[in-house]
């Protein structure tokens, strides 16, 4: 987790820099801003702990949380090819109650998570982080 903050840190000092030295194309725009102009950048983190950490949680301007419910989780969870496959019993007897776990810990961890629910279609999922982020952004000026 260290090793995150420190790279998401780097991030944040200078974007450029940080996307330049990780092999990552930038738009003409962005490549602009690195002469001075902060311009806008976006750095998205996801994961399943990344709410679990509070020296982590302190570097995040926005918290997006997609939740499932138990029968929808264990469902996908089910069509997915493993290289190894999930021994009988792993997502009731593991993987559910772990997720059961890390989430409350979550919730106590951080109050400016914001739900979205997973059961929509991945377009309108996307359609509303892209206007939360948005929204913020135009707050932010």
């Amino acid at each position: 987790m260290e090793a995150m903050i420190s790279t998401v840190k780097g991030w944040h000092e200078n974007p450029v820099k940080f996307a330049r030295s990780h092999g990552v194309s930038l738009s003409p725009e962005a490549e602009e801003s690195d002469s001075g102009d902060r311009g806008i950048h976006i750095l998205i983190i996801e994961g399943f702990l990344i709410y679990n950490y509070k020296p982590l949680i302190d570097v995040y301007d926005k918290c997006l949380y997609i939740s499932l419910p138990y029968e929808e989780c264990k469902r996908r969870r089910s069509t997915r090819t493993y290289t190894v496959p999930d021994p009988p019993g792993l997502f009731d007897g593991h993987v559910w109650p772990m997720y059961l776990r890390h989430r409350k810990e979550m919730e106590n961890n951080c109050d400016r998570i914001e739900y979205i629910d997973g059961m929509e279609p991945k377009e309108m999922i996307y359609n509303m982080v892209y206007e939360n982020i948005q929204n913020t952004l135009l707050n932010s000026l």
